[in-house]
């Protein structure tokens, strides 16, 4: 089950309470205090791993405590102190506050650990207590107590390129055709419940993931549907592809502007996404129309084809693609950064799209 955000009350553990006690030997008279420290309380940390991918194992354990130290013991001997307790978290998990809200940590590499809340020092032993005018202390310091939390944990995935599109548009199948991730896939809509991760390849040593999220339609921001409330799983992507259907019965302005919409209204940040468009399909098209309806979708988006634009099954080349003098101008995020039609079921254009999505990635990471 997938998981994505818990309530969780952490504990630190209790110091151990000091020993008043007195030395009793043999041969030894009226020995002095020797009353050992408590231990030390164990500390809360929490660790990044990339092994885990939910926080569904938190769901039966919503309060989570560190072990106390032990009381100190006769002979000067110091308590032993609490285990520190570490709690494992998928990358992109933030910790936040429950009161404040404030974000407190934000889990982003593998093997990545904060100490959250220290254990309580253990008391004092009677011996610490001695003096010229007390030469026999009989009392001896408590432990302090740990410190307690309450937290929410949200999980945020973490990929370079989020797909963006109603139910049913081909997310699931693009993103099992062009990289390791193997969703379910069939011929109706909601078939993605949650959200999946690929890493897509670009040669030997390149690579980039990708996010897939529920379909998002119409409203989606005031709660209906299912994808605008995983769409926390790509806000920290910086590249968005917008993927509209050409054989859907709805038009392509009306998916275009719905989707644009919907992401505006759920983050300021993802509405400033650079962005591509994927036209999805085009292989149950007629080849004749898929001409009319891209032009017809630049037209809309106010732009204009590249030159040799039309569609060819045998060439692998985008109707339009941002041109740039100076790559350190970058892109302008108002408009796509190209526009592609792609069939995914029969792998059309979807080599051109990987590369043209890597360099548009690229771009950010020399940033």
């Amino acid at each position: 089950m997938f998981v994505d955000s818990v309530e969780l009350s952490v504990s630190s553990g209790k110091g151990g309470a000091g020993c008043a006690s007195f030395r009793r030997e043999k041969f030894v008279v009226n020995g002095g205090p020797n009353g050992g420290d408590g231990g030390k309380g164990g500390d809360i940390w929490f660790k990044c791993d990339n092994n885990t991918h939910t926080l569904s194992h938190f769901q039966k354990n919503m309060h989570i405590k560190a072990d106390n130290g032990a009381p100190g013991a006769p002979r000067n001997m110091t308590g032993k102190s609490g285990e520190k307790k570490v709690i494992i978290v998928p990358p992109g998990t933030q910790i936040i506050d429950k009161e404040s809200g404030e974000v407190l940590f934000d889990m982003l590499e593998n093997g990545q650990e904060v100490m959250f809340l220290e254990g309580g020092k253990g008391g004092l032993g009677n011996t610490h207590f001695k003096s010229s005018t007390n030469q026999r202390p009989t009392y001896c310091q408590p432990g302090e107590a740990g410190q307690t939390q309450r937290i929410k944990l949200d999980l945020k995935l973490i990929a370079d390129v989020g797909l963006v599109g109603f139910p049913n548009v081909g997310k699931s199948t693009l993103i099992s055709t062009v990289s390791n991730a193997r969703p379910e896939i069939a011929n109706y809509e909601f078939t993605t419940l949650t959200p999946k991760l690929g890493q897509v390849n670009i040669g030997d040593f390149e690579s980039f993931i990708m996010a897939d999220i529920p379909g998002i339609i119409g409203g989606a921001s005031e709660g209906k549907g299912l994808g605008i409330q995983f769409l926390r799983h790509i806000e920290r992507t910086k590249t968005l592809l917008f993927m509209i259907d050409l054989a859907s019965y709805r038009d392509l302005k009306e998916q275009f502007e719905t989707l644009k919409s919907e992401v505006a209204s759920f983050s300021g940040i993802l509405a400033n996404s650079k962005y591509a468009v994927a036209l999805t399909r085009v292989d149950i098209i007629a080849q004749e129309d898929v001409n009319d309806l891209v032009n017809g979708f630049l037209d809309l988006l106010g732009l204009q084809a590249n030159e040799q634009s039309d569609f060819d099954f045998d060439e692998l080349i985008p109707y339009y693609i941002q041109k740039t003098a100076d790559e350190t101008l970058g892109y302008d995020r108002t408009k796509p950064y190209f526009v592609a039609p792609i069939s995914s079921a029969t792998s059309k254009n979807i080599e051109a799209l990987k590369y043209a999505l890597f360099n548009l990635v690229h771009t950010d990471r020399k940033q």
